[in-house]
């Protein structure tokens, strides 16, 4: 009888180790970008879908909080980079917190999601304010210095190699930029822990197969949060990557947490 690998539920740290890590499974170097995108070609019309049961509707309060943080001011010529924000939603936010004021440009490493975002903005009549960018979160197409705030919402646990990212983040940041990651994370509620899992394992797969005719998608989305550096950990990370004043909030007992740092 051949044996199978014990699947690594082990969380990875601040030294890394995402970069083989698709879900449970551990996958060869350079195999779980192409791995991820067919995820979310397959998730895109149901994305904002798939953020509701995985969060009971709470990403839409997390999303509003990241934003709130970020306190875009009202003026003209403010410009954030949204990586991994393809279906728009934290950049909708972002210019309509800024009283319509601010230029987003609204990275994606993935073409379906960015078609989703660009109809959305049509829809919204945002279109003006926003450029839609398909690119590489750790190889991003624009100068140094550039921009006065990088965010990225529920994406930088797909992202393989999470320290290069951070170095482009820091790279395309201006002197005095603000870095937003929002990010489910790990509960420190005891109770909620155990009905959190409970629920992500066996509720949000069988109810993705439901909603889409596959688990597949959901039971990685599930597992990588288990994956993804805990609080700490992740704050180290971006302190590596050179970023000052790191801090971090958690929303709903740790389920998502959001950390603020400033290219100083």
């Amino acid at each position: 009888m051949m044996e199978t690998a014990s699947p690594n539920t082990a969380r990875t740290g601040a030294t890394g180790g995402m970069q083989t890590s698709y879900g449970f499974r551990d996958v060869a170097p350079g195999e779980k970008q192409g791995m991820v995108d067919e995820v979310f070609h397959k998730v895109a019309r149901r994305y904002d879908l798939m953020n509701d049961l995985m969060s009971g509707g709470m990403h839409r309060l997390w999303k509003d909080a990241a934003v709130s943080w970020l306190s875009p001011p009202r003026r003209s010529g403010w410009r954030a980079l949204d990586v991994a924000g393809g279906t728009g939603d934290i950049a909708f936010r972002i210019v309509e917190a800024s009283g319509g004021l601010a230029d987003v440009t609204v990275l994606d490493i993935n073409g379906s999601m960015l078609d989703v975002g660009r109809a959305r903005a049509e829809k919204r009549k945002l279109s003006g304010r926003m450029e839609f960018v398909e690119a590489n979160a750790e190889a991003l197409p624009f100068a140094d210095g550039v921009f006065d705030a990088y965010t990225i919402a529920f994406g930088i646990r797909n992202v393989p190699d999470i320290a290069k990212a951070l170095a482009e983040a820091y790279r395309v940041l201006k002197r005095g930029g603000r870095f937003i990651c929002l990010e489910f994370s790990e509960v420190d509620v005891a109770g909620l822990d155990r009905f959190y899992d409970e629920w992500s394992f066996k509720a949000i797969p069988p109810i993705g197969r439901m909603v889409t005719g596959d688990e597949e998608p959901y039971r990685y989305l599930v597992e990588s949060i288990r994956k993804f550096p805990k609080q700490a950990a992740f704050a180290e990370m971006i302190s590596a990557a050179g970023f000052g004043r790191v801090q971090w909030r958690n929303y709903s007992g740790g389920v998502a947490a959001c950390h603020s740092a400033w290219k100083l």
